[in-house]
Order: structure tokens, then C-alpha cells, then sequence
């Protein structure tokens, strides 16, 4: 078992969190008045952080997002995407993070006028300044809306930015009823272009969209992909799998999993619950990741102390983990091993170490 400040020391590799979904409630209320956002439920910072909790525990996928608009709202100008970038890799590597693909939708960031180069170049300049003299490395995915039309410019865009610190694509939003492959024409492209893609998919639809993702989008990674279990069946111990979870464990595809935020979207009813034992048990290639930072009131480390008392997992565990989440990154190989066999490990020895001491 491991205590709240073994879980913030421990290295940690992050492939699922929002950029809209991670900002400090000071920060909302602030951008709000700078730029003249009035639609904020609040002005109290600590009232709007419950507010933004409370919204997010609604057991809907749908009334989750909701609460996006408020965030989305106050991020409409250079600086304020800037100011949000910057902050969000200071928290990340407060929180003991080295590695972390964070994702956004600059689709919806044009309101004031910005065009999406300028969207972007704005986000990246914050991670610059963000993560300057950490441990983290920070990069970003940029999603296209699924319930939209411009997946294909936002693929390109992605394409485009590919060595400036953009290294993948996805689409994001409501999942049923939007599949995965009305956006066929931007993945093929991104295929073509020797590009990557993780999909959100298997969050709140099931089994059909996770499909979609693999075999008609051709998905590195799944974006959550819980619903894979619906396609295992039996007792604890004797599980057989679909041939769709079959396939997903023997290409070791990458899970996505953000526990706390499918307890909050109603995917189960715990941590305790949540089908990430099962899988680990199972040996897919799963990761732990927050989603949404802000909404769900969590971290990294509050994700790992919580699948710590939930599981009676512990620093091997958590080191397989985050070993996973970096060979399953969209960095190149070199850079995935330097932070594997420089950061990682060594960190987990370390820590393993003064543990042992302790108990000694």
C-alpha cells in the first residue's frame, strides 16, 4: 500500500487529460473577469469548484460535458490559452508527472477571432513556459469535435504542428450516436501521413464503437475503452473474451482508463468497482489517467492513492503501469526509453528503497 506523498513522488505518465477539463477554479473566475465572461454559475472560486464537481457527478456522459462551457468560455484569447497551458503543466509536474499528452479542441477556441494555427502556437508556448526547469516532458493531441464537421481540418492542423509539440489526433464529444467512422476520411488521412490517433471510444457507447475506432479508424489507443469488458464473460478466474477483447489484449492496445471520471459519468458505481482490476488482472495494456482534473476533483496521485486502497495495489504495480502509459506514448522510441530507464525506473527504486528503510 502506498500513503498520499509515496503517490506524488512516484513518477507518473499521463495520455488522457483535457486541457478544457484541468483549470484551477482562480484561474476561471479571473479569465472570466479579465475578458468579460458573464455566464459563470459563480464568482466564489470555492463555490465554483464544487460547482463544477457537483456538475460532474451526474452519472451522464451527456450533462458531464455540460460544464465544459464555462472553461471553453474563458479560453478565447492568447493569453488566457496561454495562462491555461502554462498552469496546467505547473500542476502536472507539481503532482509528480514526467510525461503527459494533453489534449484540447481548438475548434472551439475561435470565438474572439484566433484562427487555429494561432490556437495552438498559444497552447504550446504555455507548455514551453510550464514545464521549463521540471522533470515533465508535455506534449498535445488535438481532438475535432465528433458531433461537428471539421475533423479533416483538425487532422491537418494536427499534421502540421506534428514537430512543433503536436503528436496525435483524436475526436472527442458525445459518443452515442456519433460514431467513430464519420470521421473516416480525417484517420485515413492521418494514416497516410504516418500520423497518430487515439479515439475516445468505449466511454459511454459500448462495444460497436470501440470496433469502429480499431478497425475502420485504425486507433493506436482507445480513449477509455472500458467497455471492452462487456466483451469478456465468466467467473472470477475462469473469464473468456470476445474475440473484440481478444483482440484488443493480443495487439496490446492501449487503455485509456480514467477511473474516477467513469465513476462520475455513471460507467460504474466505485473505484472499487471499476473494471480496471479486472483488466490488469487480465493483463491488457492499461494506463490510469485523470480525464478531466478540474471536473472530477482528482490527480494523478489522487487516481493512484485511490486504485492503491481500492486494489491493494503498490509501487510495482503502479511502476507497470506507468511503464505502459510510455510505451504506449506518441514520442519517438528513443525519447519513450530515455524517460523509461532515466526517470522511471530509477525513481521507483529509489522510493522502493526508502521504503524498505522505513520498514527496517
Amino acid at each position: 500500500m502506498i500513503d498520499s506523498s509515496i503517490a506524488v513522488r512516484a513518477p507518473k505518465a499521463l495520455l488522457h487529460d483535457h486541457l478544457d477539463g484541468g483549470l484551477r477554479p482562480a484561474t476561471v473566475v479571473e479569465l472570466a473577469a479579465e475578458f468579460g465572461y458573464s455566464s459563470l454559475p459563480t464568482s466564489d472560486v470555492d463555490d465554483l469548484a464544487r460547482w463544477f464537481n457537483r456538475g460532474a457527478k451526474r452519472n451522464d456522459l451527456v450533462l458531464y460535458l455540460e460544464t465544459f462551457a464555462h472553461t471553453v468560455g474563458v479560453m478565447q484569447h492568447a493569453d488566457a490559452l496561454e495562462r491555461v497551458a502554462r498552469e496546467c503543466a505547473e500542476d502536472l509536474a507539481a503532482d509528480g508527472v514526467v510525461y503527459a499528452e494533453v489534449r484540447f479542441a481548438p475548434e472551439l477556441n475561435r470565438e474572439a477571432g484566433l484562427t487555429l494555427d494561432e490556437v495552438v502556437g498559444a497552447v504550446i508556448k504555455g507548455f514551453e513556459a510550464g514545464s521549463a526547469g521540471t522533470a515533465l516532458t508535455i506534449r498535445t493531441i488535438l481532438c475535432a469535435m465528433r458531433t461537428a464537421a471539421h475533423s479533416r481540418e483538425i487532422a491537418e492542423l494536427a499534421v502540421r504542428w506534428r514537430d512543433a509539440g503536436v503528436v496525435g489526433f483524436d475526436i472527442a464529444g458525445a459518443e452515442a450516436g456519433h460514431p467513430p467512422s464519420r470521421h473516416l476520411d480525417a484517420f485515413q488521412y492521418v494514416q497516410r501521413e504516418n500520423f497518430h490517433s487515439t479515439i475516445h471510444a468505449g466511454e459511454a457507447f459500448g462495444l460497436p464503437s470501440i470496433w469502429e475506432a480499431l478497425q475502420y479508424c485504425g486507433a493506436a489507443r482507445l480513449g477509455h475503452g472500458v467497455r471492452i469488458v462487456d466483451d469478456i464473460t465468466g467467473e472470477s478466474g475462469h473469464e473468456e473474451l470476445g474475440r473484440l477483447a481478444s483482440f484488443v489484449r493480443d495487439r496490446r492496445v492501449p487503455l485509456e482508463l480514467c477511473p474516477t471520471s467513469n465513476v462520475n459519468t455513471g460507467v460504474c458505481a466505485s473505484i472499487a468497482e471499476h473494471p480496471i482490476g479486472l483488466l490488469r488482472r487480465l493483463r491488457f495494456r492499461v494506463t490510469v489517467n485523470t480525464d478531466n482534473r478540474l471536473m472530477s476533483d482528482t490527480s494523478m496521485s489522487r487516481e493512484f492513492s485511490q486504485l492503491a486502497e481500492a486494489f491493494d495495489w503498490g509501487l510495482d504495480d503502479f511502476e507497470w503501469l506507468t511503464i505502459n502509459a510510455l510505451k504506449s506514448a506518441f514520442i519517438p522510441f528513443p525519447e519513450r526509453l530515455r524517460i523509461i530507464n532515466g526517470v522511471v525506473k530509477p525513481g521507483y527504486e529509489l522510493l522502493r528503497a526508502e521504503l524498505e528503510l522505513g520498514a527496517s
